[in-house]
């Protein structure tokens, strides 16, 4: 790959960054030269053995819910003293002894200081929320509209947000990109296969972020941060078992030897899903039942950190994954298609802080991504048929975040990234015998980027954002981003961001024939170009309810689509919608959130002008109340999604402006102390026991349960 010959050039950058940066740092004898004292060398040393752990000097932060909370400002500061006597122990005169005390005090922001709004999901609250997949980690965030979580979801049934597909929002672990662009053969980013108990936490941004990790960042950006291993070496262990033969098994091992941190662990969760379904739904049997909806996945993962010293850090994560499942596709008739999806994931980062503080950091990164697809089945039971896809990425980041002043803060760097894609379509059907073919293509890409955030004064700040793409199949181009934020007054902010994005074809849209759906590729397909924006208001309502409210729109021209069962360009979509967040701590114990997203996501040109994008619902919405206490674990969780477009895959008779019906799920989450570390977990969906409609004819069951046990020790 292109990209071999570029690493030795990061290392060495790399290298002459930190050496230039810290070749004046001040020694030890230096500051022993200034001062007359004899104990000085031991006041330092005494100085530099001090540490304040950074538990220390942040607020107790303890998630009570499934999504992020207010932070508890009674409890927001905390102060530690320190004293230290520098003088010999030979000598115990007053003359040569030294006091200092250190105060230290440490307040975490109600709201991020950004132009966009920013939403995190702690590892707390993930574990509270006990959820089988990132996918269903990732629905309690305002803008998303996740319907491919629990029984009767499959692969079709959508993922998106604020209006954007799942190629149009940049999915990062660790801060470096898992998004593979592909688009056919039921390839994309899988969410459902990332393995949750890796997750430490996940952030989601949006608006000048798209000049960080990507001009593709339509939507925004959501990054999965890894665990580390924690103080204590640490074995967490779940069992659970459920409906339709659902099982679930989780077992991690974690821990701290000297300057090693490490996290190692499994998962393995399998599901038949044969239940029974009314008459006209996806792959419903001649007995009734749902056919060929069974899940298996499984994935390894481990990450190992090492500190060097004080300013350098090594960090190694990797994660592997193995999925079978089968297909449903939308109103057709009895299918029988599997798909095999696996995935290698591996990164190295190198963090380094250069000169003598804190101010300036460096980070490079390279990685590793290979997703392998294979989609097969029989054609009509009398042919059959076979799509692989194999794509391999090598990727190089290198990031200097530089706080040049008091005022400013200045994050640039370097992209790099190399791209493959073999391709193998095999079909016996005569019609399509003659577009059987192997194909293999590459793709090359580069980026320079920089974002300056400038302080203008304690209430004002602003964002402006560059980044420069060069790609071997599309050329440069500049996508420009700016935002803006204004504390009006210790409780309300406002804020707003611009960003210019461009999202070009996927190697598979443009050069390899899905012989599963149908689709022909068209080597003459344009970027998406276009711009996207947010305007909000942040507001502390109360020290402990809080409420971020967006408008956001975006308008796309050349937007990708199926026309005449060829990948094509389709014209414009604009998009525009509000997204609501409250956020109220009621007491230590009880906590309470509320999300509503309004999507407008509409077709501007061509045929289908004026209707709303396929499978993206107007309306989502999250609500939960939870209870936390000496172990005890209570969490109601309730979801409404207002229904979606059918748009394609239609029966005869149908109308492609025909909507599935709009649903209310709740679902009941438990967990009971039995013995010291040991728990029983509980899990109840759709307590309402309500057959509905998840999308297109895909039908949930009902009420359906998991139950289980989990420890740590």
């Amino acid at each position: 790959m292109k990209l071999y010959f570029l690493l030795p050039s990061i290392v060495l950058f790399n290298y002459v960054f930190i050496s230039a940066a810290t070749a004046k740092q001040i020694t030890l004898a230096d500051l022993k030269k200034a001062n007359n004292s004899p104990n000085y060398e031991r006041l330092i040393q005494k100085l530099n053995a001090a540490k304040i752990s950074q538990s220390n000097i942040k607020p107790a932060t303890e998630a009570k819910l499934l999504a992020q909370q207010p932070d508890d400002l009674e409890e927001s500061q905390t102060e530690e003293e320190i004293e230290i006597d520098a003088s010999d122990e030979s000598d115990s005169s007053p003359k040569n002894t030294l006091e200092f005390e250190l105060e230290v005090e440490g307040k975490r922001e109600t709201f991020s200081p950004t132009s966009s709004p920013v939403y995190e999901i702690t590892t707390e609250e993930i574990e509270l929320q006990n959820p089988n997949s990132l996918a269903e980690v990732l629905r309690g965030l305002p803008g998303f509209a996740i319907n491919d979580v629990g029984f009767g979801a499959d692969i079709h049934t959508g993922t998106y947000f604020r209006g954007n597909s799942i190629n149009q929002t940049v999915y990062l672990l660790n801060g470096r990109p898992i998004n593979n662009n592909i688009n056919t053969y039921h390839g994309t980013t899988d969410l459902n296969s990332i393995p949750v108990g890796a997750i430490e936490k996940v952030e989601l941004s949006s608006g000048t972020s798209s000049t960080l990790y990507g001009s593709e960042a339509f939507g925004g950006v959501v990054n999965i941060i890894t665990k580390q291993g924690p103080e204590i070496p640490t074995f967490n262990g779940v069992a659970e078992f459920g409906s339709f033969k659902q099982s679930q098994y989780r077992a991690s091992y974690g821990g701290t030897f000297g300057s090693l941190r490490f996290n190692l662990g499994y998962e393995e969760y399998e599901a038949e899903n044969r239940y029974r379904v009314p008459e006209g739904a996806a792959n419903r049997d001649a007995e009734g039942y749902l056919f060929n909806g069974d899940t298996s996945t499984s994935n390894y993962f481990g990450s190992l950190g090492l500190d060097l010293d004080s300013r350098n850090t090594l960090s190694l994560d990797a994660y592997k994954i193995s999925s079978r499942r089968g297909l449903l596709y939308f109103g057709f008739p009895l299918q029988r298609d599997r798909l095999d999806h696996d995935v290698l994931n591996v990164g190295l980062s190198w963090r380094s802080l250069l000169g003598n503080g804190e101010d300036s950091v460096l980070k490079t990164t390279l990685s590793y991504n290979q997703d392998y697809f294979n989609t097969y089945g029989p054609t009509q039971n009398v042919f059959y048929r076979t799509g692989t896809l194999n794509s391999r990425g090598l990727a190089a980041r290198v990031e200097h975040d530089w706080q040049l002043n008091s005022s400013n803060n200045l994050r640039w760097g370097v992209d790099l990234q190399n791209q493959d894609l073999n391709g193998d379509v095999l079909s016996t059907a005569p019609n399509l015998s003659r577009l059987n073919e192997s194909e293999s293509r590459d793709r090359f890409s580069t980026a320079l980027f920089a974002l300056n955030t400038w302080k203008i004064n304690n209430a004002l700040q602003a964002d402006l954002g560059l980044r420069q793409n060069f790609n071997s199949e599309f050329g440069s181009y500049l996508n420009p981003s700016v935002g803006l934020r204004w504390a009006a007054s210790g409780n309300v902010a406002l804020r707003g961001s611009w960003a210019g994005v461009q999202r070009n074809p996927g190697l598979d849209q443009l050069y390899i024939f899905d012989t599963v759906h149908n689709w022909l590729p068209n080597p003459d397909l344009e970027p998406e170009k276009g711009s996207s924006w947010t305007a909000g208001v942040d507001v502390k309502l109360s020290p402990s309810l809080t409420g971020q409210f967006t408008y956001f729109g975006s308008s796309l021209s050349d937007r990708l689509g199926i026309q005449n069962g060829r990948w094509a360009n389709i014209g414009r979509v604009n998009t525009n919608g509000l997204e609501a967040a409250l956020r109220w701590q009621i007491s230590p114990q009880w906590s309470t959130f509320l999300n509503y997203t309004y999507t407008d996501a509409k077709i501007k040109s061509g045929a289908e002008a004026g209707l709303q994008l396929g499978l993206i619902p107007f309306s989502v919405a999250q609500f939960g109340v939870g209870y936390n206490s000496n172990g005890w674990q209570v969490n109601l969780y309730a979801s409404y999604f207002g229904g979606a477009r059918r748009a394609f895959f239609l029966n005869p008779g149908d109308s492609n402006t025909d909507y599935s019906p709009s649903f209310l799920n709740l679902d009941l989450a438990a967990r009971v102390p039995l013995w010291r570390n040991l728990g029983l977990n509980l899990y109840l969906e759709n307590l309402a026991d309500v057959r509905y409609e998840k999308s297109n004819r895909i039908y949930h069951p009902g009420l359906t349960f998991r139950v289980g046990v989990s420890s740590d020790f």
